[in-house]
């Protein structure tokens, strides 16, 4: 069977991240820059290898102040760690339109080993005869694990911003010629 090559569409997709702020709400950021590719046997995603990349520069959580913080060297100093990566070494079928993608992220100078709840979606032609595939991505990780330690604590004991970071993407390939 033939190899396949997918290549991430940024204008049908979106990489989110949720962090809980004085415990009680959520702040949801963005990244509006970011890549992908995925190499498949065939149109068949079972066992796909999988990259992406996001730039940190582009993060966007709807408040300039905080997006300059967080660029920062108090948290992902962007200026010598401009990306987050992902690299997949395995994706398998748990159940029917359900998968597991395992792999390694990158962020901030430590890479971690990570797994995230795939959906898929399936397939579809678009209006000028490219085929597609769309993905919803969630998974969990712990910012200290990757270095990012910045916490603060208010005058009344609340913590600031919680460890535990969701990771949200609606992800759609085209399937390369």
């Amino acid at each position: 069977m033939a190899a396949t090559q997918w290549a991430l569409d940024p204008t049908h997709s979106e990489v989110q991240f949720k962090v809980k702020h004085l415990v009680i709400s959520t702040v949801t950021g963005s990244f509006k820059q970011f890549s992908g590719e995925a190499h498949t046997e065939g149109d068949s995603f079972d066992n796909a290898q999988v990259k992406f990349t996001a730039q940190i520069d582009s993060i966007d959580t709807n408040q300039a102040q905080r997006d300059e913080h967080l660029k920062s060297a108090e948290f992902f100093d962007t200026a010598t760690y401009p990306e987050l990566s992902f690299v997949s070494t395995s994706f398998v079928k748990d159940s029917e339109g359900e998968y597991k993608l395992i792999g390694n992220l990158t962020l901030h100078g430590v890479t971690q080993p990570i797994t995230l709840d795939v959906e898929y979606g399936g397939q579809a032609g678009d209006f000028y005869g490219n085929q597609k595939a769309g993905f919803e991505v969630s998974g969990k990780l712990s910012r200290k694990d990757y270095g990012l330690t910045w916490s603060g604590i208010t005058e009344a004991g609340s913590i600031v911003v919680s460890d535990e970071v969701k990771l949200l993407a609606s992800l759609q390939f085209a399937k390369q010629a």
